[in-house]
């Protein structure tokens, strides 16, 4: 065998088989190689979007973050169903909540309007007891012949409201509950409890307290005529001023949701106390029906107590807040 005389030089069959290789490839510089995009194939899906979708259903994956946001916590701090809630769900849920609402009246009513009688001589109580210290007739009259229907429905309505005011509170509670956090929703059973309190405190100030002041005054101050009462004048003017109160002692409870939504802070109520008084004055001037500033300060006293009580229920969520807060970070 002859030896190659050239060692640089490779063998006949290695060089022909570099040089068909060499032949296949396509002639492009390395600048060319590293400047020119790539093709579009190289992103072309290798599923369908059907197969993607049907993926996604079988896996239950929904593209949607953890529950405690992007960073996968554990999601204690935010609210679970309203942020996947529609307005629509939002409406079906408030429907819901209103018509077992109204069953709850329904039957609280048919219950009532058997105690018909007695809730009358109850309601009717201030008024002729006036009476017969003053020396007049106490027995009411009608002007029309549906008017004791009438009056006896009005009467076992508002009994039944006031009977069932701690399920209609509820109902509310379970409508608002889903936008609040999971710590605060652990509040229902005080918040149900403290609602149903105030309401009916405030229904029963006005009828043992407010009520009867007012009915002194009006008498009192027309001793010179002989008083011809109907019943549902008399009746009307004791529900609104029963249910007005009933009413406006929630303001602690809605002072508070409002603190729990972030709407309102202690800082804020004590630097605007002054507004809110005047609010309350004119609130009680509102619902009192002599004009007289004696019977109006009865009305304005326990609204002004009840707003700096919900001032205090309002640092109490903010303090627990912050300590909550705290207790986070340093955990953190």
């Amino acid at each position: 065998m002859t030896p190659n005389p050239d060692p640089e030089t490779p063998p006949r069959g290695e060089s022909d088989s570099a040089t068909s290789e060499s032949s296949s490839l396509p002639e492009s510089s390395p600048a060319t190689e590293e400047l020119s995009p790539p093709s579009d194939s190289a992103y072309e899906p290798t599923a369908s979007i059907e197969e993607i979708a049907e993926y996604e259903a079988d896996s239950g994956f929904t593209g949607a973050p953890p529950p405690g946001g992007g960073d996968g916590g554990s999601g204690d701090d935010e609210p679970e169903e309203s942020d996947h809630m529609t307005f629509l769900h939002h409406l079906e849920e408030l429907r819901a909540r209103i018509i077992h609402s109204v069953i709850a009246i329904v039957v609280g009513f048919m219950a009532c309007w058997t105690f018909a009688d007695e809730i009358y001589a109850a309601l009717a109580l201030p008024l002729t007891r006036i009476l017969r210290e003053l020396n007049f007739d106490d027995h009411l009259v009608y002007t029309s012949p549906t008017a004791p229907f009438t009056l006896y429905v009005q009467l076992a309505l508002v009994a039944a409201i006031f009977v069932t005011s701690p399920y209609v509170i509820w109902q509310a509670w379970r409508f608002i509950s889903p936008g609040l956090y999971p710590h605060e929703r652990r509040y229902a059973i005080p918040f149900i409890f403290f609602c149903s309190l105030l309401f009916i405190s405030g229904g029963y100030f006005a009828y043992a307290i407010a009520f009867p002041a007012t009915l002194r005054f009006l008498l009192n101050f027309a001793l010179q005529f002989q008083p011809m009462i109907t019943v549902n004048e008399y009746f009307s003017l004791a529900l609104t001023i029963i249910l007005g109160l009933a009413l406006v002692f929630e303001l602690p409870m809605l002072i508070l949701f409002l603190t729990l939504l972030r709407v309102l802070t202690p800082g804020f109520l004590m630097r605007n106390f002054r507004y809110a008084v005047l609010l309350i004055f004119v609130l009680a001037a509102v619902i009192t029906p002599t004009p007289d500033v004696p019977t109006m300060m009865l009305f304005a006293a326990p609204l002004i107590a009840l707003y700096f009580v919900g001032v205090g229920l309002s640092y109490l969520v903010v303090k627990m807040r912050r300590k909550r807060d705290k207790e986070r970070d340093r955990d953190g």
